[in-house]
């Protein structure tokens, strides 16, 4: 009973702010700068691109919808197979939910870390990724989801209150300036119908600025989540 009682004392989340003042500062510097520098930002954005396709298949699944595989590329591209109908509202919010994802998961990981739940957060993150290593489908998307899984269990197990919220922070920065990143780069490049908003356009005759706009409305919501969050908990601006 033990190990049950060990395991369990790793999911509870703690009963005070686990984050603030200047390691805010230094968590949020620290992420902004492995985002800023090339080398690791080619490391990084896979991360991104598979918190952007889990985010299809999260979202395919609520819509009823078989998640079958996904694959992750070096050039920060990926796929999700989810099975379903051809068109329709579930085809259209699986196609949708991709590069909202990560600035979502992103703020959301930020907001409850500085409230001293990175435990559960990491809980959960371990759960959807053991479920995600079973639908893998190649060789550098086992890799990254393996690193993925020893990284976050290493930190689950044996990280305290402290550092699981600076990790888990410097992470939701990441994953939110990422999105940013990717969206930036789905906007400038010429569409040949096969990027997200692309085939949103044509499963719905909607255009794809209007689609594109959505994406931006809510990674700037997130962001103003995020920002406000590590504001008030640095102090910042008391």
């Amino acid at each position: 009973m033990d190990w049950l009682g060990e395991v369990w004392a790793r999911v509870l989340p703690e009963q005070v702010v686990a984050l603030s003042g200047a390691p805010v500062v230094a968590v949020l510097v620290a992420a902004l700068v492995a985002v800023a520098v090339e080398p690791l930002w080619r490391v990084l954005r896979l991360g991104v691109t598979l918190v952007h396709e889990l985010g299809h298949a999260s979202v395919g699944i609520l819509a009823g919808r078989r998640f079958t595989g996904f694959v992750l590329r070096g050039d920060m591209s990926g796929h999700a197979v989810t099975v379903g109908p051809a068109r329709g509202l579930g085809r259209v919010l699986t196609t949708w939910a991709g590069y909202p994802a990560p600035a979502v998961v992103g703020a959301a990981a930020v907001w409850l870390a500085v409230r001293g739940w990175s435990a559960p957060v990491l809980t959960v993150v371990l759960a959807v990724l053991v479920v995600a290593a079973l639908r893998a489908r190649s060789a550098l998307t086992g890799a990254v989801v393996a690193v993925a899984v020893l990284g976050a269990g290493a930190l689950w197990w044996a990280g305290d209150a402290r550092l699981q919220a600076q990790v888990v922070v410097a992470a939701g920065v990441v994953l939110l300036v990422g999105a940013w990143r990717h969206l930036a780069a789905v906007l400038t490049t010429p569409d040949a119908g096969t990027s997200d908003p692309g085939v949103l356009a044509r499963l719905t005759r909607v255009p794809r600025a209007v689609w594109n706009a959505t994406f931006v409305l809510v990674l700037a919501g997130a962001s103003w989540v995020a920002g406000s969050t590590v504001l008030d908990a640095s102090g910042i601006l008391a």
